[in-house]
């Protein structure tokens, strides 16, 4: 239990959003890492030439446009949770809270796939 505690402690300190954001600034609150990681895997998974890295990067500008950064975060987090097997890691899998999370990050997905590719 103390396991899970952790992992929701976790969840939940990656996304806290500065105070006073403007628009533009919570648009662009994705890290540059964070940015770079998404373009190697699109890639990865669709071809390495320059039209893909093209794509992929309108994919995450996209994503990163209708999703703040630290619901990604969350999202990818239940993602990754939800490959675990175990008992402790089932309510990742069943709970509606994680589901909606997921849920957002597969429509910013899907609209990116429609907008880039």
């Amino acid at each position: 239990m103390k396991w899970l505690a952790a992992c929701l402690l976790l969840v939940s300190a990656f996304g806290v959003p500065a105070v006073g954001q403007s628009l533009p600034e919570r648009l662009n609150d994705y890290p540059t890492e964070a940015r770079a990681d998404y373009v190697f895997g699109c890639m990865a998974a669709n071809g390495e030439n320059r039209n893909v890295l093209r794509q992929c990067a309108c994919s995450i500008d996209v994503i990163a446009s209708i999703l703040p950064y630290e619901k990604y975060v969350e999202a990818e987090t239940v993602l990754t949770l939800q490959q675990g097997a175990g008992e402790q890691l089932s309510m990742f899998k069943s709970a509606v809270v994680p589901r909606g999370m997921v849920t957002e990050l597969r429509r910013a997905q899907a609209e990116a796939e429609m907008r880039c590719f």
